[in-house]
């Protein structure tokens, strides 16, 4: 039986909050306690990172139950200190079966990996057996062949950008347009991006493609004419939000394009800040320096949305549509949305509402003071222009047109 047993839960938060030294510390200290809770015949290895795998022999299914139940608890209960901090650590763990029928050790790594994800996405600090019919392992392989097809898609320009405008209600203060991201597959077909984004967040590919985003964007906006006349909305990863690299990439980008950065907004959303509050902070306050401006995405789709706006340096609010369905028959909507239209213009932020699906909605939004609408009864997702758009040949092509709409 292979067990395997990565991302330490605190693992990331002990290294960026006490250092390196307190992070390969805290791995000596792990290591030490999974080697006192196994057999001498059994095998212990760090795959790297805070990844371990561990290899049991002559184990029942059952067995393999226990021992990797007893790891999980025994890392639950384990306590590490570094100077005045405590941190709990926990751990999410895969476990595969080895006999005759597997074909490699390549198969194995891939099935434990498939487990274990399993288990972080059931919770975290779970154990989760890989069996060749369970359906939530299936789609998670599913995910994981996305993998090769969104490199693919990368390293062959196969992705391109569409355009939503975000209209003002309230007074003529100029259009946003909100950049959408759509990929074509090797047959041509252009995907949505709910089909390839969830297994790129999975698997760490946001970054890469957060890249291509802003390259191609910049790239557009330089060789234009339009300069200043539109914001232009870019959505950014978590993981992009909370990384030193990427404000670098930014840094870089601004300086070898000459663009106006006051016509960039970045959406990022409550989620993404708030995982690493310090760094995203930092981020933002950096991008406004510049010029640039942030919009949250889906605001009040969480609990803990007020409490960390005051921590946020945002110029935008986007209403969660889930608050703006049905707005005109349910008055605790109209309700809602009017408190945060309310708390948003105290703060000096303008308000935008997402999935205005009728002229009804858009009404009622604007007898409430929303300032911005955004959906299909004000416009559909449109191409950008093609020399934007670096499509492979022979892959229909997205064609230019007109970025406005009336109101």
């Amino acid at each position: 039986m292979f067990a395997k047993l990565p991302d330490l839960d605190q693992f990331k938060i002990v290294n960026d909050t006490c250092g390196h030294a307190a992070g390969d510390r805290l791995l000596r200290q792990v290591t030490a306690l999974l080697q006192s809770r196994v057999r001498k015949t059994d095998i212990l290895a760090r795959l790297g990172g805070d990844e371990f795998g561990l290899l049991l022999s002559q184990c029942s299914l059952e067995e393999r139950r226990t021992v990797a139940t007893q790891l999980l608890d025994s890392i639950a209960a384990f306590r590490f200190v570094w100077e005045t901090q405590t941190f709990t650590i926990g751990v999410s763990i895969g476990v595969v079966a080895i006999d005759a029928k597997v074909p490699s050790c390549a198969v194995v790594l891939s099935a434990a990996d498939t487990a274990m994800y399993a288990a972080k996405d059931g919770g975290r600090n779970r154990v989760h057996v890989y069996q060749t019919d369970d359906l939530d392992l299936a789609q998670r392989c599913g995910d994981m062949q996305w993998v090769s097809r969104i490199v693919q898609a990368l390293e062959e320009n196969r992705f391109c950008l569409y355009s939503q405008v975000i209209a003002p209600i309230q007074a003529d203060t100029g259009y946003h347009h909100e950049l959408l991201l759509r990929m074509y597959d090797t047959d041509g077909q252009l995907l949505p991006p709910m089909a390839f984004i969830p297994a790129a967040e999975h698997y760490n590919l946001m970054p890469a493609i957060d890249r291509w985003v802003v390259r191609t964007l910049f790239t557009h906006l330089s060789l234009t004419k339009n300069k200043g006349k539109h914001l232009y909305a870019v959505n950014l990863s978590g993981v992009s939000l909370n990384s030193d690299q990427f404000l670098g990439f930014l840094t870089e980008q601004f300086a070898l394009h000459p663009i106006d950065p006051q016509q960039i907004c970045f959406e990022i959303t409550e989620t993404s800040a708030i995982t690493n509050l310090n760094k995203a902070a930092h981020l933002m306050r950096t991008l406004k320096e510049l010029g640039c401006c942030f919009a949250l995405d889906d605001f009040g789709s969480g609990m803990s949305s007020l409490a960390y706006l005051k921590n946020l340096s945002v110029d935008y609010l986007k209403i969660d549509r889930h608050f703006v369905k049905n707005i005109v028959e349910d008055p605790i909507n109209a309700a809602m949305i009017e408190a945060i239209n309310r708390i948003g213009h105290i703060m000096g932020l303008e308000t935008i509402a997402e999935g205005v699906e009728n002229e009804a909605t858009l009404e009622k939004l604007r007898s409430l003071g929303v300032d911005y609408a955004q959906g299909y009864s004000i416009a559909k997702p449109r191409p950008l222009p093609c020399k934007l758009n670096n499509v492979v040949p022979g892959y229909p092509l997205a064609c230019p047109i007109p970025l406005k709409v009336a109101v």
